[in-house]
């Protein structure tokens, strides 16, 4: 099918693109009700105005609480001072910001090129990502993190080093998953960064344990301990490592540990070669994808995180694998094993997800910055690698036995530093579904949502 070359032609498929879209989500059971950030709002509310105490609120009807650190806590008292609907009306603007500038750091200057027709159909596609969609509808903080970690990965790659960390400290102190990316740091020897970042998360830390000291010292001591305060292991929702092997009913830690081990390794050999290469984006995406991997818990939508994955591929021409791949994570289908997810279907089809996180892991394309030389990424660390070649020369080794298949689409990318190159913890975090006295808040109990 040829798209349309007309301005009216255009606009037509948009509106639409934009009129199925907005069909499905209103008629497709995907919306949460906003769980979580009741869950917030409900938490500084029991604090602040009723003495209560941070660990101990539960939504009405439900088991479920506030499980993030208390920094997140601090952050989120301004809910105080507003009403639940002020609330979910500013974490809808800021949850759109945040993509905003998760895209814009992602893209490039390559965005500029396609104008508000690529624009609008890019609303279109990542309407139907699941992770968003999950994201929006609970009320979920995890863009605003994805924003705060893109932050210091365009910093980076742009070689404003000063300021960077920041971003991931204040991530980390939120939620224990963007640590992941202090680690990243360390790989790359990017030393400064590394103790920036560490600096923020233990000072904000600090402010958290001034504030709320009970609070504080609970969490650390025993609620960051306790993954039954989150929710079962083996749901469906639950697309990490150890969601699979709970699904297996493989109870072993020590199994566990080996499995998280073994990729560990490959990220840090993959991760490395992305940063000698200045492909920060890459790097970035990686760590995302590891950091979903080796949670104890990763709710389908944690995997925001794949976001700049789906970016490095379409940046290193792979837009019908980019494609595929997406569409899968817009079609819910691990809920078709939302009740039994025995055999040899539920072993493949209940773990589509992580398997999509895992492929990624391994095959992500690094390295393939593009031509534009005036835009790749600056290094300025002291350890930093030779410059890259130019593009032809990449090109020509890529022609060598040994090379990496990865290297022969060097030349076809145009990113802008940690651009596209075209215009995508433990786990400590309640979920919730329309229905708070479900047994699963995670998920409505129909099998096509989550």
């Amino acid at each position: 099918m040829r798209l349309p070359r007309t301005d009216r032609g255009r606009l037509l498929l948009v509106l639409v693109l934009a009129a199925a879209v907005t069909v499905f989500t209103a008629t497709v059971p995907l919306l949460r009700d906003w769980f979580d950030l009741r869950v917030y709002y409900g938490t500084v509310d029991s604090w602040i105005h009723h003495g209560g105490r941070l660990y101990d609120y539960r939504v009405p009807g439900t088991t479920y609480g506030f499980t993030y650190p208390p920094f997140a806590a601090v952050v989120m008292l301004p809910m105080a001072l507003v009403g639940l609907h002020v609330s979910i009306a500013v974490a809808l603007l800021l949850n759109l910001a945040a993509l905003a500038f998760s895209l814009r750091v992602l893209a490039g200057r390559s965005w500029r090129r396609h104008g508000w027709y690529g624009c609008a159909l890019v609303a279109c596609g990542l309407a139907l990502f699941e992770p968003l969609r999950d994201t929006f509808s609970f009320g979920q903080v995890n863009i605003l993190l994805l924003a705060l970690v893109l932050l210091d990965c365009w910093l980076l790659a742009t070689g404003r080093e000063r300021w960077a960390g920041v971003g991931i400290g204040l991530a980390a102190a939120i939620k224990l998953t963007p640590a992941a990316f202090i680690g990243l740091l360390l790989v790359a020897r990017r030393w400064r960064a590394a103790a920036v970042a560490t600096a923020v998360a233990a000072a904000a830390t600090a402010l958290a344990a001034r504030v709320a000291p009970d609070a504080s010292r609970f969490y650390w001591t025993h609620a960051m301990w306790d993954t039954t305060r989150v929710g079962r292991l083996d749901y469906v929702s639950n697309q990490s490592l150890q969601g699979i092997l709970a699904r297996l009913d493989v109870p072993s830690r020590e199994v566990w540990a080996v499995v998280v081990l073994v990729v560990l390794g490959v990220w840090v050999v993959r991760t490395h070669r992305a940063v000698v290469a200045g492909d920060w984006t890459a790097a970035f995406a990686l760590t995302g994808l590891t950091a979903c991997l080796v949670s104890p818990i990763t709710w389908v939508h944690h995997l925001v995180w794949l976001l700049p994955s789906f970016a490095v591929l379409v940046r290193a021409g792979h837009l019908r694998i980019a494609g595929a791949l997406y569409a899968v994570l817009c079609t819910s289908v691990v809920w078709l094993w939302f009740d039994d997810a025995s055999g040899v279907d539920g072993f493949l089809g209940s773990n589509t997800y992580a398997w999509i996180t895992l492929g990624l892991l391994l095959w992500l394309p690094v390295g393939q910055l593009g031509v534009d030389r005036s835009t790749l990424p600056r290094v300025t660390s002291d350890t930093a690698p030779a410059p890259m070649p130019a593009a032809p020369a990449i090109a020509k080794a890529s022609a060598q036995p040994g090379s990496s298949s990865g290297a022969t689409a060097a030349t076809t990318g145009t990113a802008a530093g940690p651009g596209l190159g075209l215009t995508r913890n433990a786990s400590s975090e309640p979920t919730g579904s329309t229905r708070p006295t479900a047994p699963n808040p995670q998920s409505s109990s129909s099998p096509a949502s989550s």
